[in-house]
């Protein structure tokens, strides 16, 4: 095929910032350029401390509540810095959010106090842009490598004819697409095409042969947006392309002075993901055929054969962590495989210059070499790994899995060196404290620090029940009320939590149905179904339920649909966004589901006036890497409930009550249906103080009184 031409074209010699002002004045300027738009108290406090950080070099941990507006009070002082500056989000709805809406409009905002306008890139991993290598050769690629990728049960390992035509036909369209595009970015392909189908196009990082070898190294997308990312001011990424960066030697996002992390209370967990790997019988097959053409049959017939065994030893292990070692099946499986692909490996040879077909040569050597790497981990059963065995509900995929038993020493040596880093989240204190998402970013936990007097005062006004009134909640004190965190320091980093521009005493409840029986039985118990259905019809609807297994939700909408005649919108009978669409149009519908719920929806007014927690939301004990960690703290002589389970359990129960008040004008009620957040004396506390402050209540009249109330405003 004909190389498609880009405009990318050269790089332009980057200009620097000719303006001096400060991070105050282009905030202002920012929020300024927003109809009726003006800088919030939190906000200019976090600009203000982003600066002393940029000045200082301190490393900056900031709690910013939901409405604060923290995007724009990271984005203004980082215009201060003399040359990039890199902004890693954890989820693709704030990185599009800042590329497509704030960003455009900070530039225009800006670029008259500046003199000029500052420029911003997006930075994604490789397999996110097309690869016209692959692209070129795709035609020559084994069906099974494209459209026979992904097995259907029942169908004897291949896709009905019809579903190959339609891939085909996809792979037609990409071909077009390749003649049009500037960017090759999956995310501007518009409709998508199946992920079998766009694996077959792109290129993982590990099997890049590199601009210089490679035919359509001058045409490379993935080239191509790191040369843009090298001329911006600003370059927005992800939590796991800078993990990636991390574990990869600092290679891949430009040199810079100042890191943005938001979302930060994500960061530990992507990058032990990143530092995962694992075995699959499917990848072995798929990795042998591909290198089937460079061996001779003997040597393929070796990976056959680990392939093979593999799958035996998945087939007799039970699922779950492996503590005791790897099984006598699955040792001799990684035994096998580590010799494999060795002797693959010394077949094939370094990938020349002058070879017929580099890529496909680096494509094969770079999944054997990953596959024997992982063998020789999982052989190691080093004490700072765990590995267990991962077995979906449905049976389709089994793998041998493992991952680093804790990343604090992976970000303390790799994260902070040579930049400043701030790193921001509405869930960073956990407990009224930053010191355990200080220990999780690999940072030295802070002396215990006194309250503030304001803090002080404002907690034993709540405490006496001298809490404001909330117009929806006539009685009762706000226990939950903590004030602002104050703000500490370790060694080399400070700590501020700016509070939120909400008034949640005033806007919402939280009632913790303390009555009920400790949950002792998995699903949705009797006396919980009951409580969430009075709860619900004293709304008539406009309910978010979040449920910690999808049987308790799948229980709740049975529940509700036969006693009630509202819409109950349950997570997996249609596609996530349509739910959400659904749930806000539909004003008396109920839209329930589990964990990714938590955290991804965003619906502010009325659609949404209350939220239901079925139960605290622990991590699973056969949760392997939360297992692992507690047992860890256990035989150091702590606890591992206290040090892993609680503040899992404290992120994750703040994310989900997050979800109710999310403008200015909202109001509602969060109800805890698990009595232990007011009945545990040792972490029920602990976890009430990492909420925001509503007006708490344990009083089952007065939430359904609060949304009686509600139901008729």
């Amino acid at each position: 095929m004909t190389p498609p031409r880009t405009a990318t074209g050269p790089a332009v010699p980057k200009k620097r910032r000719s303006g001096r002002a400060g991070a105050g004045e282009l905030l202002t300027a920012a929020v300024g350029a927003v109809p009726g738009g003006a800088a919030r108290p939190g906000q200019q406090q976090m600009a203000e401390a982003i600066e002393r950080s940029i000045a200082s070099g301190e490393h900056l941990l900031v709690q910013a509540g939901t409405g604060t507006g923290k995007s724009l009070a990271y984005l203004a002082p980082a215009l201060t810095v003399d040359g990039p500056v890199v902004v890693s989000t954890a989820t693709l709805a704030l990185q599009s959010q800042l590329v497509e809406h704030d960003l455009p409009r900070l530039a225009d905002a800006v670029e008259p106090v500046l003199g000029r306008r500052p420029t911003f890139a997006v930075l994604k991993g490789r397999h996110h842009y097309l690869c016209l290598a692959r692209l070129d050769s795709s035609v020559e690629d084994e069906p099974d490598d494209v459209l026979f990728d992904a097995p259907r049960p029942g169908n004897g390992g291949t896709k009905w004819l019809g579903e190959a035509g339609r891939l085909g036909k996809q792979v037609q369209r990409l071909r077009d697409w390749a003649e049009e595009t500037a960017t090759g970015d999956r995310d501007e392909l518009d409709p998508g095409v199946d992920d079998q189908v766009w694996r077959s196009v792109s290129m993982p990082a590990r099997e890049c042969v590199g601009a210089s070898r490679c035919p359509f190294g001058q045409e490379c997308f993935a080239e191509a947006s790191r040369a843009r990312a090298r001329e911006a001011d600003i370059v927005v990424t992800n939590h796991s392309l800078l993990a990636v960066d991390m574990l990869a030697g600092r290679h891949i996002v430009p040199p810079h002075r100042l890191l943005v992390v938001d979302e930060a209370h994500e960061l530990a967990d992507r990058v032990s993901s990143a530092a995962q790997a694992e075995l699959v019988p499917e990848l072995i097959d798929r990795s042998t055929r591909r290198a089937r053409p460079l061996l001779r049959p003997d040597v393929a017939e070796r990976l056959t054969e680990a392939g093979d065994a593999l799958a035996v030893g998945l087939a007799e292990a039970p699922a779950g962590r492996l503590t005791a070692g790897l099984p006598p099946a699955l040792r001799e499986a990684c035994t096998l495989l580590d010799s494999a692909t060795r002797a693959a490996l010394e077949a094939i040879g370094d990938v020349k210059a002058d070879d017929p077909d580099p890529v496909r040569k680096q494509q094969a050597k770079a999944v054997l070499d990953e596959l024997s790497t992982t063998a020789q981990r999982l052989l190691e059963e080093a004490d700072h790994d765990v590995a267990w065995v991962e077995k979906p509900d449905n049976g389709s995929r089994r793998a041998l899995v493992v991952a680093p038993l804790s990343v604090a020493g992976t970000l303390a040596t790799h994260l902070y060196d040579e930049r400043t880093v701030v790193a921001t989240s509405a869930t960073l204190a956990l407990g009224g404290r930053f010191d355990t998402v200080a220990r999780a970013l690999g940072l030295d936990a802070p002396p215990p620090a006194p309250p503030s007097p304001a803090a002080a005062a404002l907690a034993t006004a709540a405490a006496a029940g001298r809490a404001p009134v909330t117009p929806v909640a006539a009685t009762e004190g706000s226990r939950a009320a903590i004030g602002t965190v104050p703000a500490t320091e370790g060694p080399g980093w400070s700590s501020l939590d700016v509070g939120s521009p909400f008034d949640y005493a005033r806007q919402g409840i939280l009632y913790v149905a303390a009555h009920l029986p400790r949950p002792s039985v998995s699903g949705l118990p009797g006396p919980a179904g009951e409580e969430l259905l009075a709860l619900v019809e004293a709304l008539g609807g406009r309910t978010l339920g979040l449920f910690s297994s999808r049987r308790a939700a799948q229980q709740a909408a049975e529940l509700l649909r036969a006693r009630t005649d509202l819409p109950v919108l349950l997570q997996g009978e249609e596609a996530l966004p349509l739910l959400v669409r659904r749930f806000r149009q539909e004003r008396e519908s109920c839209l329930f589901g589990v964990m990714s719920l938590w955290q991804g929806v965003d619906v502010p007014g009325d659609a949404c006036q209350l939220v239901v927690i079925d139960r605290l939301p622990f991590p699973r004990p056969d949760e392997p890497l939360a297992a692992a960690r507690a047992a860890a703290v256990d035989a150091g002589g702590g606890s591992g409930f206290a040090a892993v389970s609680v503040p899992i359990a404290a992120v994750r129960l703040a994310q989900g009550v997050g979800r109710l008040i999310r403008a200015t004008g909202d109001r509602g009620v969060v109800a805890v249906l698990d009595s232990r957040l007011e009945t545990a004396r040792g972490y029920g506390p602990f976890l009430r103080r990492s909420l925001p402050p509503f007006w708490y209540t344990t009083r089952p009249e007065v939430a359904r009184g609060a949304l009686e109330r509600l139901a008729k405003s």
